[in-house]
């Protein structure tokens, strides 16, 4: 199949920290960029971080210096890193790769993992 699961959400105090995991499977991992989005109840869906599969990453202007995001090709997995978290964190996290299959490409997402952090 071809999917992407998330793991390691939940509750987190502000300044704390936790690390997100998405696992593909059914694609040539190590030749997809990975990306991570987050979505707040009425706003819109916000890049955070991406990794190319060179390793190259990008952060959104909101994260930098506090999240990390990193993979593991032998794993199929991504990853990301949060610290120092705020209650503007809170938010439902995607990981996301755009795929190619015939006919074109296609946003794969995964299932969305709940990110809580108390003030």
């Amino acid at each position: 199949q071809v999917q992407l699961v998330e793991s390691g959400g939940g509750l987190v105090q502000t300044g704390g920290s936790l690390r997100l995991s998405c696992v593909a499977s059914g694609i040539i991992f190590s030749d997809h960029t990975m990306r991570w989005y987050r979505q707040a109840p009425g706003k819109q869906r916000e890049l955070v971080a991406q990794v190319t599969s060179g390793g190259g990453t990008n952060y959104g202007d909101s994260v930098k210096g506090r999240f990390t995001i990193s993979r593991d090709n032998a794993k199929n997995t991504v990853y990301l890193q949060m610290s120092s978290l705020k209650p503007e964190d809170t938010a439902v996290y995607y990981c996301n790769t755009l795929h190619l299959r015939p006919g074109g490409f296609v946003n794969l997402w995964g299932q969305g993992t709940q990110i809580t952090v108390s003030s």
